[in-house]
């Protein structure tokens, strides 16, 4: 029987505490080396029990996790059984299941009846997939627990995976945008393990070699690097990476097992090459299970002593050996970042640190203050704020956290998140209707906070949009009330569009200011005598044909004559109209659409 370490069993205590209450999913944060997958087995166990014996479903990205949880499962004196096609198994027989999410997916909606819970490692990957898993199977079990686990609970774009924070602090969206877990509800961060010496400290190890420059690397909308820019940026540079790899070597004498992290895999053959063929091996995506599995058995024997690998062995892969990583990539996320550093952090007999090797800037992009294990968060979508500032909810009494809005008149705040004077009254200011309302300091709209029973969220309001029809409060930038579904768009933006639409269709009477009109005279293609106006306006420039010899046009020339003092001056506006293929004036002087448009706005 395995006996858990103190922080593991308040980890699991946390948890089902918070499944008593609520079906909202809940994240622990559990640093490399801190034993998620004790704390997976410890869950797993206690909610077959109290559920009364349903299935539990353990969830992870690899067969190498789903193998590894499930053997710690048995460790712990219990069955299960693993359900995963890159493991080798299929089985349904015993009630806790270990799965990866690309097998079970398929089974989710019709065994979703029989399950009390799902537990998902790594959870700061929580894919389409999982998520489809989880919403098919609550579909059929609407009590459904949910709980992930994660050494990085955040993402690239979308900062921390959890929006309330393990103090109760609903977090603000410039680190927390749209997140899919409620709270983070226990955290084993590195420091703690640390000080209980549980983990090998990290340092960042001395650069002796020019690093790769990375400014040319471009991020796509996937949020990745493109191709071709990191094919630029690291591939067929041979005497700077020749270089770079003999500082690794120069450095790394002493070394009990190096891992290298390359960018590519022609890069990494570059890599290779500088490096002894018996003291290095190479693992790619593309390297065979069977060799694969060979290369990091002699590699934890300590057969050989560097470990170049290309987008493999960072999440879930262990090698206590590990003494020093160089990192020759740019990582787009710090999750990536932290799962590699991760990999050197494990106890070894003669280690006494792991060494951080950066060729390509990593540390200064996600540790801009040198501390390894508190890398910068933060959302993709970032307000104008300074520091974050703490307003408690007037409603549900918990606090928020918020980017603050600029401060230059040095205003007091109180503890709601209001802009107050030295009287202690708040500074009041126009909402979108005109109206004055006290004035936040912070961008803030709504309280985070969710109803940990229902599930409903807090209705409080900062700033918001209220409905003309049922007096609702919805966010301001909403377009239809969630009250009675109403359009709730201002008028005035709504003259604003409308007038847009106008502009842009020729078809429709304009009138705009007239910049120029030049005359010419010609012949038509009948052979009449006939002028040509062009009109410049603001907007287009067209030609208007004025025939001679037509009752029509003469009328139109007289206009024309009569507007422009015999052709000798220029209109201050013209109206016109295009119909067919030819343009048509409908006359002059008239107030222009844009300064319509300006009355109606004023009004």
């Amino acid at each position: 029987m395995i006996q858990p370490r103190f922080y593991q069993q308040q980890a699991h205590d946390a948890v089902i505490d918070h499944w008593k209450r609520s079906t909202l999913p809940v994240v622990v944060e559990a640093a490399t080396g801190a034993g998620k997958s004790v704390i997976v087995a410890m869950l797993a166990k206690t909610l077959y029990d109290l559920s009364g014996g349903k299935r539990v479903l353990c969830l992870a990205p690899s067969a190498e996790l789903v193998t590894q949880n499930a053997e710690k499962y048995r460790a712990i004196g219990e069955k299960c059984s693993i359900y995963s096609a890159s493991a080798g198994q299929k089985s349904l027989r015993h009630q806790v299941i270990f799965a990866t999410e690309g097998t079970f997916k398929k089974v989710a909606k019709k065994l979703g009846s029989e399950f009390a819970g799902v537990i998902v490692d790594e959870c700061h990957r929580i894919t389409p997939t999982i998520q489809k898993i989880i919403d098919e199977m609550r579909s059929q079990s609407p009590n459904l627990r949910v709980c992930g686990l994660s050494a990085t609970p955040y993402r690239l774009g979308t900062g921390f995976i959890y929006g309330v924070d393990t103090e109760g602090r609903a977090l603000t969206e410039s680190v927390a945008f749209e997140p899919y877990f409620h709270q983070c509800v226990y955290s084993i961060g590195a420091r703690m393990l640390l000080d209980l010496g549980f983990l090998t400290p990290l340092r960042a190890g001395s650069i002796n070699a020019a690093k790769y420059d990375t400014s040319g690397l471009k991020i796509q909308s996937n949020g990745q690097f493109s191709a071709a820019t990191v094919k630029a940026a690291f591939e067929g540079w041979g005497r700077k990476t020749a270089a770079i790899v003999a500082d690794i070597v120069a450095q790394t004498q002493d070394a009990t097992g190096v891992m290298i992290f390359a960018a590519t895999v022609q890069h990494a053959n570059e890599v290779m090459a500088s490096l002894h063929p018996d003291n290095s091996r190479l693992v790619t995506g593309t390297t065979p299970k069977g060799e694969r599995d060979k290369i990091i058995s002699d590699f934890k024997a300590g057969l050989f002593l560097y470990l170049v690998n290309v987008a493999v062995l960072t999440t879930g892969f262990d090698s206590p050996n590990v003494s020093h990583i160089a990192i020759l990539r740019k990582t787009e996320s710090v999750s990536l970042l932290q799962q590699i550093m991760g990999r050197g952090m494990r106890l070894f007999e003669g280690k006494d640190e792991c060494v951080i090797l950066d060729y390509a800037g990593n540390i200064e992009a996600h540790c801009p203050d040198g501390d390894l294990y508190a890398p910068q968060i933060k959302a993709a979508y970032q307000s104008e704020g300074a520091e974050p500032i703490d307003a408690v909810c007037e409603s549900c009494s918990r606090v928020n956290v918020f980017s603050a809005r600029k401060n230059e008149s040095g205003f007091e705040v109180d503890q709601y998140g209001y802009f107050v004077d030295l009287a202690g009254e708040r500074i009041m200011t126009q909402d979108h209707k005109g109206e004055m309302v006290p004035m936040p300091a912070h961008y803030g709209r709504r309280c985070q906070h969710v109803n940990l029973r229902t599930g409903e969220r807090c209705d409080h309001y900062w700033s918001c949009k209220v409905c003309p029809v049922c007096e609702h409060a919805n966010d301001i930038a909403a377009r239809f009330c969630g009250g009675c579904k109403a359009e709730l768009i201002n008028p005035n933006d709504k003259l604003i569009e409308m007038h847009r639409v106008h502009k842009k269709d020729p078809t429709q009477p304009q009138c705009d200011e007239c910049l120029s009109i030049e005359y010419q005279r010609g012949i038509s293609r009948s052979g009449n005598d006939m002028v040509t106006a062009t009109i410049t306006t603001p907007r287009r420039q067209f030609p208007v044909y004025l025939l001679e010899n037509s009752n029509w046009t003469a009328q139109k020339k007289a206009a024309f004559a009569l507007a422009t003092d015999d052709f000798k001056t220029t209109p201050r506006t013209v109206k016109y109209v295009k119909k067919g293929d030819f343009w048509e004036v409908l006359g002059f002087g008239m107030p222009t659409d844009d300064e319509a448009l300006q009355e109606k706005l004023k009004a």
